[in-house]
């Protein structure tokens, strides 16, 4: 074997080849080092002594389906100007691992294409193995994202596993990075980004999130100066809550057999925008008809349709203008599921109406939040959460596209 071949297709530097071994269908090349060019491997003074040597086997890029190992010759020797007894360093492997570099390189370019179990049952070797070379690689590249220049983020949580397990994550909304992957909920989930933030002295101008008091209070705290975003899309789903349960309401209270059948279908159509009703299945006529028999309904419904035109205002003076008559509409219907929404938009308006200064929203975290998900399918869960919180980072790396 070449001193090129060995150079560009093993990366070994200063390395003389000795012979070739085929053993159970893997090839087997033994090298050796120059060992009048030792040199301790702690202060690299080259007044050393050989204190005898070991010989150590690793697997390295395969040649077509031929395994390869690398057979080689390591040399402990002594210092004696720092009195050290160590094994020579290895420039091809990293310390106490059985593989080279340039075989870690093709493990993560194989991972780009192919599952863990895939990559480990092509080369042959155990699925821990690939998943280390991933960890590794991860944790020196997105363990500690830059927060140095964020100015626009998203906060929401996300739900893992069939037991109520929560993530929360942070998103650089210019970028569309993950810089953050917290454990549980809440404010407290969030403590170990403001110490991280405060440190990276990044000037935050505004923060998209729901209405939740635990998250508007942190942000209030830990970033007095940043606008606080809330989330349109969380508003209306908030709403839309409020209006499930109002059926749910009515229809428990009706006599009437036939208007409570009429109510009993109508759960999603009234979730449902207008523009997406199926005609086919006379979804609109349905929905219609539960409305005419049911004022309340219909004045909630309404009053839902109308909210979704908010964001759409020409400017923020007129946006405020029309969430006023909202609120005064709902106040002046006196249905109480109404009556107390319309006191929360008020207590918030602030940060809804900050969409116009800011127009930004959770949607590309919800995004972000359904690849987690099926990446976690695809993998059928992980049992190493350090490990799946690392994927989590190198989201915005990825790319779909339909197969087959």
């Amino acid at each position: 074997m070449s001193t090129s071949l060995m150079y560009h297709g093993f990366g070994l530097v200063g390395y003389k080849y000795l012979k070739t071994e085929y053993k159970k269908g893997c090839i087997y090349f033994h090298i050796q080092k120059d060992f009048s060019k030792l040199e301790c491997p702690d202060c690299g003074s080259s007044n050393v002594i050989r204190r005898g040597t070991k010989m150590r086997t690793f697997k390295t890029v395969p040649i077509g389906k031929k395994s390869v190992f690398l057979v080689v010759k390591i040399q402990r020797v002594e210092c004696l100007d720092c009195g050290c007894i160590k094994q020579e360093k290895l420039n091809f492997a990293d310390p106490k691992k059985t593989y080279t570099r340039q075989f870690e390189h093709f493990v993560l370019e194989l991972s780009k294409l192919m599952t863990i179990k895939d990559v480990a049952e092509h080369l042959a070797i155990s699925w821990d193995t690939v998943k280390d070379i991933q960890q590794k690689y991860l944790k020196k590249h997105f363990s500690k994202p830059k927060l140095s220049k964020l100015k626009l983020v998203a906060i929401d949580e996300i739900s893992i596993g069939k037991k109520p397990k929560y993530l929360t994550i942070v998103l650089d909304l210019k970028s569309g990075a993950v810089v953050f992957v917290g454990n549980g909920k809440g404010a407290d989930s969030l403590t170990p980004f403001w110490k991280r933030l405060k440190h990276s002295r990044a000037q935050i101008e505004a923060v998209g999130i729901d209405m939740s008091p635990a998250y508007i209070q942190a942000v209030r705290t830990n970033l007095p100066n940043a606008i606080i975003v809330f989330d349109h899309f969380h508003v209306i789903k908030y709403f839309n809550d409020k209006l499930s349960e109002l059926r749910r309401k009515l229809y428990n209270e009706t006599k009437n057999y036939l208007h409570a059948q009429i109510l009993k279908g109508t759960r999603w159509l009234l979730l449902k925008n207008p523009e997406n009703l199926d005609q086919g299945r006379n979804e609109r006529e349905h929905l219609e008809e539960a409305l005419r028999i049911n004022k309340p309904l219909a004045t909630a419904y309404y009053l839902k349709e109308d909210l979704r035109q908010l964001w759409k205002q020409e400017s923020k003076e007129v946006a405020e203008t029309f969430l006023e008559n909202w609120i005064d509409k709902a106040r002046s219907s006196g249905i109480n599921m109404l009556i107390k929404f319309s006191n929360t938009l008020s207590a918030h308006r602030s940060g809804i109406l900050a969409y116009y200064d800011y127009p930004i929203s959770t949607g590309p975290l919800e995004g972000t939040n359904n690849k987690i998900k099926t990446m976690q399918r695809q993998a059928y869960g992980y049992r190493d959460k350090e490990f799946f919180k690392l994927k989590i980072f190198t989201l915005h790396k990825k790319k779909y596209a339909l197969i087959g």
